[in-house]
């Protein structure tokens, strides 16, 4: 009876895990670094006139600017997140190749904006992605805080199909009396 993926398969899982959150690290430390390279602090600049800008903010709170000074506490949320990965991936990893890539992107948001926190000894994590019109705009967000979100989203809404077309599958093979390999109904002598 196996327990898991085959080691191929959980491999080629944590290649994917892996090969994700370097690329959304690098992508977001490269893009934070030239947006405080170019733009001063509080400045903007347009890129789709006002429906999107760069906005340089140095942020001290959550995702999308939420929670200010908080730093003690997202160091915490940060290790448990990355805790929580790791859970997830040794759990389903290798089980579908969509899991890895989700986790992947949260891990390499989590990773960037621990990143940040931990450099900067205020704990600001740079945000510069400012999406609106006029006043009515999304809180300024990075490459980190996309990518986490994406992530938990997308493998939330996995999680969801995989177990429907788990539960679907289980329930054809009950109707059909499929069966698998040594399984008799309890009614049914061995």
């Amino acid at each position: 009876m196996s327990s898991g993926p085959p080691p191929r398969r959980r491999a080629a899982g944590a290649a994917v895990l892996l090969g994700t959150a370097a690329l959304i690290l690098l992508a977001d430390q490269l893009t934070k670094g030239l947006v405080a390279a170019n733009i001063p602090i509080g400045g903007r600049v347009e890129v789709l006139g006002d429906v999107v800008q760069l906005w340089h903010v140095q942020n001290s709170g959550a995702a999308f600017s939420l929670f200010q000074n908080g730093r003690p506490v997202f160091l915490v949320i940060s290790v448990a997140a990355l805790a929580l990965i790791g859970y997830f991936f040794w759990s389903l990893g290798g089980r579908h190749i969509a899991v890895s890539l989700l986790l992947g992107l949260a891990l390499g948001g989590t990773l960037g904006n621990l990143a940040d926190r931990i450099r900067d000894s205020q704990g600001y994590v740079t945000d510069f992605v400012s999406v609106g019109i006029g006043d009515a705009r999304w809180p300024t967000f990075n490459i980190a805080d996309a990518s986490i979100d994406i992530g938990i989203v997308g493998f939330v809404l996995l999680l969801f199909l995989l177990d429907r077309t788990t539960a679907s599958r289980d329930r054809v093979g009950a109707v059909s009396g499929d069966r698998p390999p040594g399984d008799a109904p309890a009614d049914t002598p061995q």
